[in-house]
């Protein structure tokens, strides 16, 4: 170890002992509970700048930030601690071993943040431990960044253990990445805000085109294929929106308490409908309408049946066929556009904290980590923690009781079901690994 040679935080060093509680909120009789180490500049590192062969790879689907945080990294890398050598692995994982890397500085990476997708370029599958770990070894890497989501995250696991299998002297450092928001124990992920922030565009144009007609039905389709934050949140901000499914909140069209129902009262009330929908909502309740089989992307993600045209059609199928009322159906998908914007000011900022923070973590020596925010604090989350569950909407929580009482639509739940979607508690107890 040696002192830090960052000239920007010598006043502001992270102690080696200082560490965030996962739970700040706790009750008179709790246990210490989970900690983490607190991320930051130590006034120790483990590499000297000008052995330092860094590397930065993207993997996954496309979100709002990605090109933020690889650049901060290269400048961060370069400004604050003096590091020269960093490479882009173009194309995702499957770039370690069939294509040409990329000479990364600060000039290169100038002004990538001003543009949506990622500079490196990206792709899903291609993970191939061995192949990777061969690649890092013969190139004389010695600094890894992953930027990618959960199914990225848990290939980036088992390059963190191969290479402490192999006794090799690599930091592996993951920035968790998902448009969801679904990575478990962190705040929130990058590209979240600015993704809320651009489906209020999508929302009040279906409020604009329903408020226009007779008997307006609009829908719009967002992401969450597990985890229907994107959707919620949006919700919350607009004011606009009459009911929002998410995919961990089954709901069911007809009878009493049903979708139909609802949707015939509220254009009686007020002459025009707005509803929110996840992309993951009601997938079983398609899937044995059309009699599908269930298929599997690259990475291993389930394939999702299309529920905004289904769900536009059984709409208006039954209010023409069955209630005898001709309805104006307005479905607006904006995921695409959504997902290939360049970050806003307030995701901008996340991702240059992440950035610094994964930089600074990995200098220091740590290895095998997650960088995020627990309970607004940033710190070192050990991989596994991350990758071990996701994060979704907890129907008894909240955040799910105000979205119902902003848009008093029906919960879809009986007591008994609202019951059984209680979150257990998590009480392992891990810390980072380190060099």
């Amino acid at each position: 170890m040696q002192l830090s040679s960052s000239k920007y935080f010598r006043e502001t060093f992270v102690k080696p002992e200082d560490v965030v509680a996962q739970k700040i909120v706790v009750t008179k009789d709790s246990t210490r509970g989970v900690h983490f180490r607190r991320a930051g500049p130590r006034e120790k590192v483990y590499f000297k700048p000008d052995e330092v062969r860094a590397c930065v790879v993207t993997c996954g689907g496309l979100c709002p930030g990605i090109n933020t945080v690889v650049r901060e990294i290269v400048c961060g890398l370069n400004y604050m601690y003096g590091v020269n050598d960093i490479l882009g692995i173009e194309g995702g994982y499957r770039g370690f071993y069939s294509k040409n890397t990329l000479t990364l500085t600060p000039k290169v990476v100038n002004n990538i943040h001003k543009h949506g997708g990622t500079y490196l370029r990206t792709s899903r599958g291609g993970h191939d431990t061995n192949k990777i770990v061969d690649n890092i070894q013969d190139r004389g890497i010695n600094q890894v960044y992953i930027i990618g989501g959960d199914g990225t995250q848990r290939g980036a696991a088992l390059i963190y253990q191969e290479i402490a299998k192999r006794g090799l002297q690599v930091a592996v450092a993951g920035i968790p990445k998902t448009i969801d928001n679904d990575i478990a124990v962190i705040d929130k992920s990058f590209g979240f805000d600015t993704a809320v922030e651009e489906a209020q565009r999508a929302i009040n144009a279906a409020h604009v085109e329903v408020e226009s007609v007779d008997n307006g039905v609009g829908i719009v389709k967002l992401m969450g294929r597990y985890s229907g934050f994107i959707a919620t949140i949006a919700t919350l901000a607009s004011r606009d929106v009459d009911c929002c499914l998410i995919p961990e909140s089954p709901f069911y069209l007809e009878g009493t308490g049903g979708l139909f129902e609802f949707i015939e009262q509220r254009l009686k009330e007020n002459g025009h409908i707005v509803i929110v929908l996840a992309e993951g909502a009601g997938q079983d309740f398609i899937a044995r309408d059309m009699h599908a089989a269930e298929e599997k992307d690259a990475s291993g993600n389930r394939l999702l049946l299309d529920v905004g045209p289904w769900l536009s059609q059984k709409i208006k199928d039954h209010f023409t066929k069955v209630q005898k009322m001709a309805v104006n159906m307005k479905y607006i998908d904006p995921t695409y556009m959504i997902r290939a914007i360049p970050s806003n000011a307030s995701d901008n900022v996340y991702c240059t904290l992440l950035a610094q923070s994964a930089v600074h973590g990995a200098m220091a020596g740590y290895t095998g980590f997650t960088v995020g925010p627990v309970n607004s604090r940033h710190a070192y989350i050990p991989i596994a923690r991350v990758t071990e569950t996701q994060n979704t909407v907890e129907l008894t929580g909240r955040m799910w009781a105000r979205l119902l009482a902003s848009t008093n639509q029906p919960s879809f739940l009986t007591d008994s079901e609202a019951l059984k979607e209680k979150a257990a508690d998590i009480n392992n107890v891990d810390i980072s690994a380190q060099i």
